[in-house]
């Protein structure tokens, strides 16, 4: 079902209630007559308030309404920012390499400003270990302290344990950073100043845009080695704490 207005020849009620192109108040009118001073002003009648009785229209340039409204509408689009909780999945005796990887991704998902779930997979006999996958979810903690914090402490769910860092730095922050950098670049590859170029700064803004949000995508579109990298879940159900192992606690 349509949910434009109805509009000219498509208004099909004896007198309607006007308003001028500038939003004076006409008054009640017949159609006939409406019609007519819209011919007059070249310009279209669209019905704004069909419920009214009589209904109310208003004498305005349609296709030019329509034109900006979408505009307005894409501009919105642009400054929403979405909140998205990324996951990252660990083992409990991870490669010194893979680990650099994974933190990698997310120190990028930290600083675009999403959220990031770690999880330790615990298999077989290393479920009666649970403080190396504490210790592991300390250690990326501190690596990452500088762009993120600690939201949810590590708790045990079942043969994983989960921790879920929060960005520093908003979503709307990270956006407004990536558009900044591609005026930047931009100024810096055409010899001028940020600015002068409104319709090109747009279109370099969309980019930035793709490129923070690239990493939204499902799994499958991921390479090979950054499998399990970019997964949008639900935050974790609350469980109960780990507390820290008193061999670790003597430790330190």
């Amino acid at each position: 079902m349509s949910t434009e207005p109805r509009i000219n020849d498509r208004i099909r009620v004896p007198e309607v209630r006007l308003v001028g192109p500038s939003g004076e108040q006409v008054g009640i009118v017949p159609l006939a007559k409406a019609l007519e001073l819209a011919q007059e002003y070249d310009l279209d009648l669209v019905e704004v308030a069909a419920t009214a009785r009589p209904p109310v229209c208003k004498l305005m340039d349609y296709g030019k309404f329509k034109y900006e409204s979408a505009m307005k509408a894409r501009e919105a689009r642009k400054n929403q920012a979405h909140t998205v909780i990324k996951e990252m999945k660990l083992r409990p005796k991870i490669d010194p390499h893979d680990y650099d990887t994974k933190k990698g991704h997310v120190v990028r998902f930290l600083k675009q400003g999403d959220k990031v779930k770690i999880t330790i997979m615990f298999r077989g006999r290393e479920q009666s270990r649970p403080e190396l996958g504490f210790r592991l979810l300390q250690r990326l903690a501190d690596d990452v302290q500088d762009l993120g914090f600690v939201e949810s402490s590590p708790k045990q769910d079942g043969r994983n344990m989960i921790m879920v860092l929060g960005p520093h730095k908003k979503k709307t922050e990270a956006m407004a950073e990536a558009r900044a950098l591609a005026d930047a670049r931009k100024a810096e590859r055409q010899g001028r100043t940020p600015g002068s170029d409104a319709a090109e700064e747009s279109e370099e803004f969309d980019e930035a845009l793709d490129a923070v949000e690239a990493v939204e995508a499902p799994d499958d579109a991921e390479p090979a080695e950054a499998q399990d990298a970019a997964a949008e879940t639900e935050a974790p159900e609350a469980a109960a704490p780990v507390e820290q192992p008193a061999e670790a606690s003597q430790g330190a």
